[in-house]
């Protein structure tokens, strides 16, 4: 019987499939790398974090791939392949077109997002006939449709009231219809809950995890909160002083951190069941600034397992599980981090 020589069927290109991103930004005479070797990859419908602290580099990432870093004199260098298209490097004019109608973003503060002057329909109505030639009646039946489907009571009167006039919750909802009005594949999302009450929180989160069934729309999810992660995501990278410190499926990294810092940052939250603790678990000390970045893993001046290696050279990534990289050399000399109960980590906003 002859061999079977079918090839195999190729498993699908990513949606996003970033590179060895690197960011840097003059300053006294000399470029401070703000984001360095960052590399991940976004599938169609998927739903990516990128969690870490404040300062991690987590919005300048995103920045840089939606091509809006127009500060003097910074240099971005790696690969962001959109669909097998490169945005690195792109023209203005060509990454203009991509962004609103493709690539979309909800940015951290829709007050300061919103043009003030003008209403919500109008700003909405703009970006359509931006990438779109239809009507201004056909925009408008858009815009109101689309604010509709966001949870907006009477949209087509919340339509025209000015960002002033609505609440934090239904500016945020705006700025995701906004997003959505010309159908994006690629939805990035930068801390959309920041000073939202945990009720509208958890209304927002529900409606980023509906985008993929209503509108296909793949989501980088930016964020602080390992909750929202753990509620949201498939997937998550971590970031730790503008490198990466660990990625891999959410439940297994949650179940099984294999960076130190992804352990502490799930410590530090409330457990749900068994006694209380006295005091949460801390990580002492503070992310280092840019210039001062140790020569070694930038997190070990706040490691508890530092040693001689670790203050070397950065540790690459290296397989700790099942699709699960981490920058550390504890899983090379066989020493894994304790498991992680899923039950302090899955809390997040409520259902």
């Amino acid at each position: 019987m002859a061999a079977d020589m079918s090839s195999p069927t190729p498993s699908p290109a990513p949606l996003l499939e970033v590179r060895d991103l690197c960011v840097s930004f003059p300053s006294g005479g000399r470029m401070i790398p703000i984001v360095e070797h960052v590399s991940f990859t976004l599938g169609e419908r998927e739903i990516l974090g990128l969690v870490g602290e404040s300062g991690s580099g987590k919005s300048v990432t995103a920045m840089a791939v939606m091509g809006l870093i127009d500060s003097p004199g910074v240099c971005i260098t790696g690969s962001a392949l959109f669909r097998g298209q490169e945005l690195v490097g792109l023209a203005p004019a060509r990454m203009r077109r991509l962004r609103g109608r493709q690539i979309a973003m909800i940015f951290q503060d829709p007050m300061t997002a919103f043009t003030p002057v003008y209403t919500i329909g109008w700003q909405i109505d703009e970006q359509i006939r931006a990438h779109e030639r239809i009507t201004r009646r056909q925009a408008r039946a858009r815009t109101v449709r689309l604010l509709g489907e966001m949870g907006v009571p009477d949209p087509e009167r919340t339509a025209n009231r000015y960002p002033h006039q609505l609440s934090g919750g239904l500016r945020q909802r705006a700025m995701i219809a906004m997003a959505l009005s010309c159908n994006p594949a690629l939805l990035i999302a930068d801390e959309p809950t920041t000073a939202l009450d945990v009720t509208v929180q958890a209304q927002i989160l529900e409606l980023v995890r509906s985008l993929r069934a209503t509108h296909g729309s793949s989501v980088l999810m930016i964020t602080h909160d390992m909750g929202v992660v753990a509620e949201t995501c498939d997937s998550t990278l971590v970031l730790y002083s503008g490198r990466v410190a660990e990625t891999g499926p959410t439940d297994v990294l949650f179940a099984h951190p294999g960076h130190p810092y992804t352990a502490a940052l799930l410590a530090s939250i409330p457990p749900l069941d068994g006694p209380r603790p006295e005091r949460l678990p801390t990580i002492a000390g503070t992310p280092p600034a840019p210039l001062e970045r140790p020569v070694g893993c930038a997190f070990g001046p706040r490691c508890a397992y530092v040693h001689e290696r670790c203050r070397i050279t950065p540790p690459p990534l290296v397989p700790v599980g099942p699709a699960q990289e981490a920058a550390c050399v504890l899983p090379t000399e066989g020493r894994p981090l304790p498991p992680r109960n899923m039950a302090i980590a899955t809390h997040g906003a409520p259902a």
